[in-house]
């Protein structure tokens, strides 16, 4: 499925011509709460969005969770509208996606999730516009769903949007520690994205763009927050948000779910915790437990290559370089400066790791090994 996609300050103005285009008469329209008016997107959409009936979501928490989802497919089910336009951060989006999907799906969701389902109906046009450079949600064909707090992936085609506008302009609001979480989150995807199973050369032409301007830019977004340092990490996320499209993620995002939905842990806190950890675990593959078809000195190579995309000559510099970035940006690198129990946390997360991202690691993991990394924090 093709994707029309808008970057740039001001790409929002493309909605409107967008909108007329496919004859939108019914907008079911999907936000966050304070960032939809913190953003500029509620002024934006009060000014040009005029003769189209609208229906605003908003009213759910931090993770796209199962209850929610089905709140707001019962609620686009009873307006029926022509488009779903989404604005906000990851959950936002994948919301939308969902609830774009499953409004037209007449089973329950839980049986869809459960039975392995095919989608064989059409959904309406989704436009996707980030408020945070972070999860790249917009330019990806699944969406993470929270049943309990165990966490689900659902992917299939007909989710990724079919435009997505990316605005660094609704980011210029975001706070330090948000422009951190959701920055850390798509350097996390990226890399990941560089080293794992399914990489091909476009994935890593994506991947290896985006960390390099995290690298450049990620620091002075969160203490200056400067127009040039939005406008990269805008791009950053997108990249990743297509390096993931094509590969997935691994590890790193398979030990972070536990911490988001257990302990609270902000997604992108979560996933950046275990990286620097993973990335010498990684450089230490073996004939053993390797996991990618292309061989233990491919994997070495690639994650050799990510070393270098950070400006180091080895792995204990590299990882260093990752712990150092995440300090100057405010984010914990230790289970107490997270303030977790270390004991209890371990085995949540032992007891709850994402086995369809471990997988898709390059170099195989087993809990004995989690426990000897996560001891280690």
């Amino acid at each position: 499925m093709n994707q029309e996609e808008y970057f740039g300050i001001s790409s929002i103005n493309h909605l409107p011509a967008i909108l007329k285009r496919i004859a939108a008469q019914r907008m079911f329209l999907v936000t966050g709460d304070k960032s939809f008016l913190e953003s500029g997107a509620s002024a934006f959409f009060t000014r040009n969005i005029t003769g189209i009936a609208v229906k605003r979501f908003y009213e759910f928490g931090a993770l796209p969770r199962l209850e929610d989802v089905e709140r707001g497919v019962k609620m686009c089910r009873v307006f029926a509208p022509d488009v779903v336009v989404a604005v906000g951060g990851g959950t936002v989006l994948d919301i939308a996606k969902l609830v774009n999907l499953f409004s037209l799906w007449s089973g329950s969701i839980s049986e869809f999730l459960f039975q392995s389902k095919t989608v064989d109906w059409k959904v309406k046009p989704l436009v996707a516009i980030p408020t945070t450079s972070g999860s790249g949600s917009e330019a990806t064909h699944f969406a993470v769903l929270y049943v309990g707090n165990t966490k689900y992936s659902v992917a299939n085609q007909t989710l990724l949007p079919s435009v997505a506008i990316v605005d660094p302009a609704l980011t210029l609001s975001l706070s330090p520690h948000h422009t951190a979480v959701s920055g850390m989150d798509a350097f996390s995807q990226a890399v990941e994205s560089y080293w794992c199973i399914h990489s091909t050369d476009e994935s890593k032409g994506y991947a290896r763009e985006a960390i390099e301007l995290v690298c450049s830019n990620l620091i002075t977004a969160v203490h200056k927050g400067t127009e040039e340092s939005r406008i990269a990490m805008a791009k950053a996320a997108h990249l990743a948000g297509k390096a993931i499209n094509i590969t997935k993620t691994t590890a790193p995002h398979a030990l972070s779910y536990a911490l988001t939905a257990w302990f609270g842990v902000p997604h992108g806190q979560a996933v950046g915790f275990t990286l620097p950890s993973f990335l010498e675990y990684n450089s230490n593959v073996t004939a053993e437990d390797v996991t990618d078809q292309r061989g233990v000195e491919y994997v070495k190579k690639t994650v050799g290559e990510v070393i270098s995309f950070l400006g180091c000559a080895t792995v204990k510099s590299g990882k260093e370089w990752i712990q150092q970035l995440m300090k100057e940006i405010g984010l914990a690198t230790t289970f107490k400066e997270l303030g977790l129990e270390k004991t209890g946390a371990i085995q949540k997360l032992l007891d709850d790791v994402n086995l369809e991202r471990l997988v898709n690691n390059p170099r195989g993991v087993n809990n004995l090994k989690m426990e000897e990394l996560l001891e280690k924090l």
